[in-house]
């Protein structure tokens, strides 16, 4: 079980703020950190570091899943769509050629 945290939720909020505007003023955005804790009272300049890291990752928007038809519709209405990363296009990739390979005899990647 998690522990609860001594801090409301609106310090915590506040002090990302304040790194955020106050960031431009200090040589490192640690140095920023430690003011703010210090200014704000909170004991450990590293639990400002991680309310900003949350906050980063909460608020930065992350690309959408690339997804790709991975085979016709067996039925009307019925779609199976397919998450692809590059790992899986590279052995799908290697999968074609070898079959390529072994039902004609040849390796189309030699024609060039």
């Amino acid at each position: 079980m998690a522990r609860s945290s001594p801090y409301p939720p609106e310090l915590r909020e506040r002090a990302v703020r304040m790194v955020a505007e106050i960031r431009p003023n200090y040589p490192t955005e640690w140095a920023a950190m430690k003011a703010v804790a210090a200014k704000l009272g909170i004991g450990a300049a590293e639990t400002v570091r991680t309310w900003v890291r949350k906050t980063e990752v909460d608020v930065v928007p992350h690309p959408p899943p690339q997804i790709r038809p991975s085979e016709p519709a067996r039925h009307p209405g019925e779609h199976r769509l397919q998450l692809r990363s590059p790992a899986t296009e590279f052995s799908y990739a290697l999968h074609t050629r070898s079959t390529t390979i072994a039902s004609s005899g040849h390796d189309p990647l030699l024609e060039y």
